[in-house]
């Protein structure tokens, strides 16, 4: 057997094995829904009204499925760092199994949360007047974008959890960096609202190429009512930008977490 299928082969049981475990313990999964839920519903329904009524709504609910596939990494840190900490790592060690197969087992599970936030944020959305105004094909390209990204982030989350001491300083390391990540961006605003030396940052923030190209693909608004479309190449190019930025952090991630992992498990 190559040491790719063995690794596909073994990714596959441990994708298995965390997806019953979070079955078992169903907290963690209601936690990582109830917050994107409270965001939609106090932005689309508390501050709407100030930012524009229902056009905001459209706008809004693909910002906040950009932010939540890429705060889900934090559920990647702390399942990784968990496992650490309780020895289960080394357990994999002493099994005739693909070293690689530990961390893709958690990135591919990690997705599966991906899809259950996704459609209970879709449901919410629908509930708060937002609607899927292209196609049907158009529609799954964007979940499909959506899905890619928070696969890329999966790896970040892999990663910090391997190399934090323990899960309190996963909790805290999965999430400093998350908050500006997502927040200066276009998930909730226009970027052109920002101070002119931190439009060019929230212009290259992945998570506002994937809002945006979400947005077109949804066929809501790209922008909010008094502000014009960005020239910048990002916004111009939002769903190759998107897929690019996607598959970098893969390319980067990917490799920094494997070799983590190897280095973890041969302790």
């Amino acid at each position: 057997m190559s040491a790719l299928t063995q690794a596909i082969r073994d990714g596959g049981v441990i994708t298995w094995r965390n997806l019953v475990g979070m079955r078992r313990v169903p907290d963690a999964l209601i936690g990582l829904t109830i917050q994107p839920i409270m965001f939609v519903v106090l932005f689309a329904l508390v501050f709407a009204g100030s930012l524009g009524g229902a056009p905001y709504r459209e706008f809004l609910v693909a910002g906040i499925f950009a932010q939540t596939v890429a705060f889900n990494v934090f559920f990647t840190t702390i399942g990784m760092a968990n496992d650490l900490q309780k020895g289960i790592i080394d357990r994999f060690r002493s099994l005739p199994m693909s070293r690689t197969a530990v961390v893709l087992g958690r990135a591919v599970s990690d997705l599966g949360v991906s899809v259950i936030t996704l459609i209970v944020m879709s449901l919410t959305g629908l509930v708060v007047g937002w609607r899927i105004r292209g196609s049907v094909l158009d529609a799954l390209a964007g979940f499909g974008l959506l899905l890619l990204f928070s696969f890329a982030m999966s790896w970040i989350g892999v990663f910090v959890g391997l190399t934090a001491r323990n899960v309190e300083v996963a909790q805290s390391a999965g999430l400093i960096w998350l908050f500006p990540l997502t927040f200066v961006s276009s998930a909730f605003v226009s970027v052109q609202g920002f101070p002119g030396w931190l439009q060019p940052v929230g212009e290259w923030n992945p998570v506002s190429a994937v809002a945006r190209a979400s947005r077109e693909l949804f066929g809501n608004p790209t922008q909010l009512p008094g502000f014009g479309e960005s020239s910048a190449w990002p916004a111009q190019h939002a769903a190759l930008y998107a897929v690019l930025s996607s598959l970098a952090i893969v390319a980067v991630f990917l490799p920094l977490a494997v070799a983590r992992y190897r280095r973890v498990a041969s302790r």
